[in-house]
């Protein structure tokens, strides 16, 4: 881990927002809970989606489908036989790696090299520097580019063809080493199914196998014909779900990016056969709309698009956020086709098809999907958020201070209620009776530790936008202070106002608003 990022760990911890799982049995590899603070935002954020893809689209309904499902589920979606990690070990380290991530890590230290080049000419260039110009002309850059092209495309190939010889070659000829030890003594490529299974009551068998579900979205797909008669949904159409998912990751890294037991936010839209395209842009670009909704700046996010596309998929791009790691993938959106709901209906013997009213005529719609995980977009944001800068103290001196500048709608604690002096028995209860007041309309908090300094501190590092000052003035003109979270500015204001200035501040209506969804 970088220091920014190990800044970002430590601070979670100490402010509420993820613990180790089993800490006190020294913990357990890849698995995280959520404290106090986490879990409000968590919980903000999964709530943000459903009102962005549920509330906001009359022609998309929600299911909470069962973690476990019928073994033939997962055989019909392929997961049995094909859901793999190639993995590889070395030998000198007794690490083993992801055997594709190696290679991918290559390519964007190549990346890394173009990066180098044109940050040179444009220093040298300045205000004449065309970049793209540079990148075609240049011819380092070109052979740099031409190399990315060549292994990116025998990548390709080797996951394709499921050629983990040719990938353990590519390995090798790429001189790659052991990012721990730097030893290329590398063992063969072999896969590794993900699924953890289970058994189904007391006897184990063969009929009584159960597996965790590695993904959410067959729940949806065995669920078409009951939501599309039961909400007569009309062609095109979503279904929209959000739970826990269960991988067996050898490599679980990078804190709560990649775990073994997960949450996703996923919609499937069933489509006409034909009108798949129009929906994937749409869906493409409205989701990378939310992203932006939420402050992150454009610089860092970014699509990928896939090269090489799943057998069941005619369109793959994944939107990628600048983690302190490197751009990784944070959504994906995939075009899906009628495989899906193809498989199902060829493995439960039942029709998966839609009646066309329009067209009078049934079919097995396409799907466009969209799936993200809910404890990547917790890491995304709170990466984001966190940041050191100086602000005055009492005394006028700068002093560092550490602030999550979390989106107010998305803050765990709205605002803070807090009496300037706490042996002051006027003070602290009526800044009981604001604060008791306030709680029937959003989470926030009383406060009466410590010097009124430290408290604003303690407010900003769990990223409360709004603290409620109660001073000896209130006692007579029933105002109170209120103080921004960021601009650090302090405003006077009526008692009887806190509430609906706090609501309208921190409510997520105007950001659905800024979605302008149809």
């Amino acid at each position: 881990m970088s220091d920014s990022f190990k800044n970002i760990v430590a601070h979670s911890k100490e402010y509420g927002y993820i613990f180790q799982s089993s800490e006190i049995y020294d913990g357990l590899s890849a698995t995280y809970d959520y404290g106090p603070m986490g879990v409000l935002l968590k919980n903000n954020i999964r709530d943000f989606w459903w009102k962005s893809m549920v509330q906001l689209h009359d022609n998309i309904s929600g299911i909470d489908a069962a973690i476990f499902m019928h073994p033939k589920t997962w055989q019909a979606s392929g997961h049995v036989d094909a859901f793999n990690d190639p993995l590889i070990d070395n030998k000198d380290s007794k690490k083993r790696y992801r055997a594709d991530v190696l290679v991918e890590e290559h390519i964007e230290k190549i990346k890394g090299k173009i990066a180098k080049e044109v940050k040179k000419a444009a220093k040298r260039f300045g205000d004449d520097f065309d970049e793209a110009k540079f990148l075609a002309e240049h011819p380092r850059a070109q052979r740099y580019q031409k190399e990315i092209e060549e292994i990116s495309a025998e990548l390709a190939r080797c996951m394709n063809d499921n050629d983990l010889e040719g990938l353990g070659k590519l390995i090798e000829d790429l001189g790659i080493p052991d990012p721990v030890s730097g030893s290329r003594n590398w063992t063969e490529v072999r896969q590794f199914n993900l699924m953890f299974s289970t058994q189904l009551g007391t006897v184990a068998g063969k009929e009584a196998k159960l597996y965790l579900r590695p993904e959410t979205a067959q729940g949806i797909f065995v669920n078409f014909l009951n939501v599309a008669n039961t909400t007569r949904a009309r062609i095109p159409f979503g279904i929209a779900q959000t739970g826990k998912a269960f991988r067996n990751e050898i490599i679980a890294r990078q804190f709560i990016f990649r775990m073994r037991e997960f949450e996703q936010m996923e919609m499937q839209y069933f489509v006409r056969p034909g009108d798949e395209m129009k929906w994937y842009k749409y869906w493409r670009e409205f989701r990378m709309k939310w992203h932006r909704a939420l402050g992150t700046p454009a610089e860092n996010l970014r699509f990928h698009e896939h090269e090489s596309l799943a057998h069941y998929a005619n369109a793959a791009v994944d939107i990628e956020f600048e983690f302190p790691f490197g751009f990784k993938e944070l959504e994906g959106i995939h075009s899906r086709t009628d495989y899906d709901l193809g498989r199902h209906q060829e493995f439960s013997g039942k029709k998966l098809q839609y009646f066309d009213h329009e067209l009078n005529e049934s079919y097995v719609p396409y799907v466009v999907e969209t799936s993200i995980g809910l404890d990547r977009m917790f890491l995304a944001l709170l990466t984001q958020a966190y940041q050191e800068d100086e602000v005055p103290d009492a005394g006028g001196k700068a002093s560092k201070r550490l602030v999550l500048k979390l989106h107010p709608a998305l803050a765990p604690i709205k605002c803070a209620v807090l009496p300037l002096v706490k042996n002051k028995e006027e003070l602290t209860e009526k800044a009981t009776e604001i604060f008791n007041d306030l709680r029937f309309a959003f989470d926030c908090q009383y406060d009466e530790k410590d010097t009124i300094g430290r408290r604003y501190r303690r407010q900003d590092a769990i990223g409360t936008p709004y603290c409620i000052t109660v001073d000896f003035e209130t006692l007579e003109d029933n105002q109170v202070t209120i103080r921004e979270r960021d601009s650090l500015e302090q405003h006077r204001i009526p008692i009887s106002e806190v509430e609906s200035v706090v609501r309208k501040r921190t409510s997520m209506t105007n950001l659905l608003r800024s979605l302008n969804a149809k």
